[in-house]
């Protein structure tokens, strides 16, 4: 019986350790982004016509978020020409100021109402969204989630398909 218990829970832990990419908020993968409203812009307002645009909602009191900092930079770097990448906070902007380290080096901005938090029903953070240039979201997700992180290759491979 107790081989058997034990069998049982083996297979279950399998079974869970295969499934589906989680998400801690609303899929909208392969649907229309929601509209990119922010309640003040903490650097240039970018420009995202004819580009890919990878939002990261993210807090400064989040240490993953700030994990994923140093990645994004290189993105937005690397992907410099066709993507743009911005930061969006729901925090005020004296707490996202006053964060010198990791140095943020893309678009950031705050939302204090929670706007796009709100419509993609994000409840963890980091998360993000990367959109294609017609305004479809082709990635979404925790980006340091492990077997399904957001990488340089991963966004390559988005440009490429949908550039």
């Amino acid at each position: 019986m107790q081989r058997i218990f034990f069998l049982l829970l083996s297979i279950f832990f399998l079974n869970t350790q295969a499934q589906e990419k989680k998400l801690w908020a609303k899929s909208v993968i392969n649907q229309k982004a929601p509209k990119l409203v922010v309640e003040k812009w903490l650097s240039e307002k970018p420009e995202t016509k004819g580009k890919f645009v990878l939002i990261d909602f993210w807090a400064t009191w989040c240490g993953p978020c700030k994990k994923a900092i140093p990645d994004l930079n290189s993105y937005q770097k690397e992907f410099k020409n066709d993507l743009v990448v911005i930061g969006i906070s729901d925090e005020p902007e004296y707490k996202v100021t006053r964060m010198t380290h990791p140095k943020i080096n893309y678009y950031s901005a705050i939302d204090t109402q929670k706007n796009i938090y709100n419509e993609l029903e994000v409840n963890a953070i980091p998360h993000c969204i990367l959109i294609d240039p017609k305004g479809i979201v082709r990635w979404e997700g925790y980006p340091l989630l492990k077997g399904h992180e957001l990488t340089a290759q991963t966004i390559k491979t988005i440009i490429s398909t949908y550039k």
